[in-house]
């Protein structure tokens, strides 16, 4: 469902609401077409042309301040008109349906929509009610997916690592709860990664994880040995219902990221994370601030790599 629903009959892009589905030539071509803006970003002018006189409409319906900011920040970069809508806090908040805010919006001659929502299949369903031409991207609904963030995770292993073939890269920490990880995990089994460790306690471990096709691993140590790339998630305390761990203090001691488990690791593994960070539970500042992190590169190429999919969608990459 989400391929048809994502891919117009010329396959070309119509809406990312998935990594799940997508081929590998769309996100090749995602990730080749966030290469040129990656350049654009480091200019002294940061502005293309590419979207001028087109809106579009961040509509979000679960805070978030690093994912809409990025957003924001690639539209603009695209010379876009962005409207900024937290709608928590006003039309739902007065008894709106979804859809009826949606095709308000769409009145006001939106373009381009994109929907954080705390129930998944949300952006889903936008996508299948918004005009012919009108675009929609998923920036994270439930534990279900957040697309544009896997791929910007993916950009950040290609860039340095160059060849997925043989890598094995590592996700650490409360993958039940992430929807950060299963994006990724399907982009990267879809690019031809061989080995996908899960890496975390049985509570914080979907039952049924290995169907995606991933190893399974309950001790960090055996989790983390050899692998090239290691990706860590905080605990999403705000999705979990009843007790999953005694502690964030034992969470930190069987499975914080410190310098000594990353040893075990390649010695010239790189370091993730998505954010927002909990120093000192899932990662410790050593790690986080040191020579193998690339957290702060994930946030630079994640405008490129928003900028990329906009400009797909518009049909002008």
């Amino acid at each position: 469902m989400s391929r048809s629903l994502q891919l117009g009959p010329d396959g070309r892009l119509v809406h990312l609401l998935s990594t799940e589905g997508l081929p590998a030539e769309t996100l090749r071509h995602i990730l080749d077409t966030a290469d040129q803006f990656v350049s654009v970003n480091e200019r002294e002018v940061k502005k293309v042309p590419l979207l001028r006189g087109r809106s579009l409409f961040n509509v979000f319906f679960e805070n978030s301040t690093r994912t809409r900011t990025t957003f924001e920040i690639a539209a603009k970069r695209l010379s876009a008109d962005v409207v900024n809508l937290n709608i928590g806090a006003s039309s739902t908040a007065k008894g709106e349906s979804l859809l009826d805010t949606v095709w308000n919006l769409q009145a006001m001659d939106a373009d381009m929509f994109v929907v954080r929502h705390k129930e998944a299949g949300a952006p889903h369903l936008v996508a299948r009610h918004v005009k012919p031409g009108v675009h929609v991207i998923n920036a994270g609904d439930g534990r279900h997916a957040h697309p544009t963030q896997g791929l910007l995770d993916v950009y950040t292993i290609r860039h340095y690592k160059k060849d997925f073939s043989r890598l094995v890269v590592a996700i650490v920490g409360d993958i039940l709860h992430s929807r950060v990880a299963r994006s990724q995990i399907h982009a990267l089994k879809t690019l031809g990664v061989p080995e996908v460790r899960v890496i975390g306690p049985r509570t914080l471990l979907p039952a049924d994880v290995e169907r995606l096709g991933v190893r399974v691993f309950h001790d960090m140590a055996a989790g983390l040995r050899g692998c090239d790339v290691v990706m860590t998630l905080r605990l999403q305390s705000e999705r979990m219902s009843g007790p999953l761990l005694p502690s964030a203090g034992e969470f930190n001691k069987a499975y914080g990221l410190t310098p000594e488990k990353l040893a075990q690791a390649s010695p010239d593994a790189i370091v993730m994370h998505p954010g927002p960070m909990n120093r000192g539970v899932e990662i410790d500042s050593s790690v986080a601030d040191g020579g193998q992190s690339v957290i702060m590169p994930q946030v630079t190429f994640g405008i490129a790599v928003r900028m990329a999919v906009m400009a797909i969608l518009a049909g002008n990459a």
